[in-house]
């Protein structure tokens, strides 16, 4: 939670060659639209080399009943402009994500978001950095 993120900022600085993934954008307030609490301190941790974020987790931080893709829109600018799309990886965040959609429609949140990056930038953040990270083979 954006709450965590300053003892998080810490933690990772105080481990440089270990590398972290932020699971879920780290919760954001997004059915609330904030940003002030959860934006400086992701701008900062881009700044640690060894930190990854995964798109997880949106539709739930969202309006259950009403979100739209564009609700995201503001968070996943933070963090393509900060991390760059070869420090971003998608995650499904199934089943928790049926609270608020079905996979597909959570899906496309993404997919529609990222749709403008070049194929290999897509490739990437839709399994190659995944696959990089956790050190995976491609077979």
């Amino acid at each position: 939670f954006p709450q965590h993120l300053p003892e998080a900022l810490s933690f990772v600085k105080a481990f440089p060659n270990q590398k972290f993934v932020i699971d879920h954008l780290a919760k954001p307030h997004i059915k609330a639209g904030s940003l002030e609490d959860w934006r400086p301190l992701m701008e900062e941790m881009a700044h640690c080399d060894n930190v990854w974020v995964k798109l997880s987790g949106m539709v739930t931080e969202a309006d259950w009943k009403a979100w739209k893709q564009e609700d995201m829109r503001p968070y996943l600018d933070v963090l393509l402009e900060h991390f760059g799309p070869g420090r971003l990886m998608y995650g499904s965040d199934w089943p928790v994500c049926l609270l608020a959609a079905d996979y597909h429609r959570q899906l496309a949140v993404v997919e529609h978001y990222i749709s403008s990056l070049s194929e290999p930038e897509q490739a990437a953040i839709m399994g190659g950095n995944a696959r990089d990270f956790y050190g995976l083979s491609k077979n």
